[in-house]
């Protein structure tokens, strides 16, 4: 869908950088040879569908509780395979509940992709960000769709100062690894990442290390229609939080069921936008974002959203929560005492953290919120479909709960 594109093209801006692990008193002479990236997040609301029966939403069950876990493992190494084909396995505790290991899959393609706007996209997209009851003077900024897609990007629409650090990539490795693949597996909600951990293959490296932070716990919103038609999201703060992010994306169908109002807003204090907000940042990247308020201090439980965002999004509101956790860094060998000794790093790997929640409003309905009212919908008798509601989002409404859209 038309949709989809924008916003892929929209959402999915950032850059991959090579990441070692800082070294305050001293660099290594060289490598490392391997580097190590593994992202573990909690993902709740809408988010944590995956493995939910769809049977179950139709009797009724509601979406707020759902909890799934994510792992993304991402080898690089500056070797080429020792012997035939590039083979690489993570063996991991049975708290994991992956089996003896997981292998890495060496692709031709990065499996991340970017996908391109449109060529001729029809519609605006309104920018609000900050948390309080209305928007302030100088909102929305509105951006043409057309001068987007033909490489006209507003200055301050991506945050440059927050770089998507995916560590190893198919791009800046000799060869390259990463999982899940297609081997059937996925981690569970109750799968467990602490003990030992070991990466061993064909062009690097054995990799060892022991992790003591787990998954963190997951998220749940509540949303509260305010008096002054300003939605106040509130949430319980999780252990090891480092700091939070909320957003919303919304839309309103055109005349002619075609060309819309696309609404993003952010709970930052300024203009900030970009992946950033959905990803796993670094406790060192956090904590200069909390300070100038672009990122909502680990001690923040709540947030409202603009009356006006509401407004301008009647019909479509899907709304995320992100919360951005630890990192572990481990390498090998240890720095030399002695300061003329070579130190020729092996490797480096390190784990980052989130944990996420996502929820959907159409139609008076919410999904994936403490206060899912999905389940007690399906239940109720519909109400009369709204003159000219159709479109794209009364398609989605339709496939959602049944009917024509309506």
């Amino acid at each position: 869908m038309k949709i989809n594109r924008v916003i892929c093209g929209t959402l999915l801006a950032g850059a991959a950088a090579v990441a070692i692990p800082g070294f305050a008193q001293r660099s290594p002479d060289s490598g490392p040879i391997a580097r190590y990236d593994m992202r573990a997040g909690t993902t709740s609301g809408m988010g944590g569908m995956g493995q939910i029966n769809p049977m179950a939403l139709m009797m009724g069950g509601g979406m707020g509780g759902q909890v799934q876990h994510e792992l993304l493992l991402r080898l690089g190494s500056s070797n080429t395979p020792d012997k035939g084909k590039a083979k690489a396995d993570h063996f991991m505790p049975s708290g994991a509940k992956l089996g003896k290991s997981v292998a890495l899959s060496t692709p031709n393609v990065d499996p991340y992709f970017k996908e391109d706007l449109p060529t001729e996209p029809r519609g605006r997209i309104l920018l609000y960000w900050g948390c309080g009851e209305h928007a302030p003077t100088g909102q929305p900024v509105v951006i043409d769709l057309a001068n987007l897609a033909k490489g006209s990007v507003p200055e301050g629409l991506y945050n440059s100062a927050i770089v998507r650090d995916w560590g190893p990539t198919l791009q800046n490795s000799t060869t390259f690894g990463h999982w899940p693949s297609q081997d059937g597996k996925y981690v569970k909600a109750d799968s467990s990442l602490l003990g030992a951990h070991r990466i061993a293959g064909n062009y690097s490296p054995d990799i060892s290390f022991n992790l003591t932070k787990d998954f963190m716990s997951p998220l749940q919103v509540s949303v509260a229609g305010q008096a002054s038609g300003a939605s106040l999201l509130s949430w319980t703060g999780i252990a090891d939080a480092t700091g939070y992010v909320a957003s919303l994306f919304g839309a309103k169908n055109g005349p002619d069921g075609d060309a819309m109002d696309l609404v993003m807003w952010s709970s930052s204090s300024t203009r900030q936008f970009g992946s950033w907000y959905s990803d796993w940042l670094s406790p060192g990247q956090v904590a200069p974002l909390v300070k100038d308020k672009t990122i909502l201090s680990p001690e923040t439980t709540s947030c409202t959203v603009p009356a006006e965002v509401l407004r301008d999004a009647p019909d479509f509101r899907v709304g995320t929560l992100n919360a951005f956790g630890p990192e572990e860094n481990f390498s090998y060998p240890p720095r030399p005492d002695d300061a003329s000794t070579p130190w020729n790093l092996q490797w480096t790997a390190r784990v980052r953290h989130r944990s996420i929640t996502n929820w959907m409003e159409a139609e008076g309905i919410s999904m994936g919120t403490a206060n899912d009212s999905f389940g007690e919908a399906q239940g109720q008798e519909q109400p009369q479909c709204k003159p000219k509601r159709g479109g794209m989002f009364g398609g989605i409404m339709g496939g959602i709960l049944g009917g024509n859209g309506c």
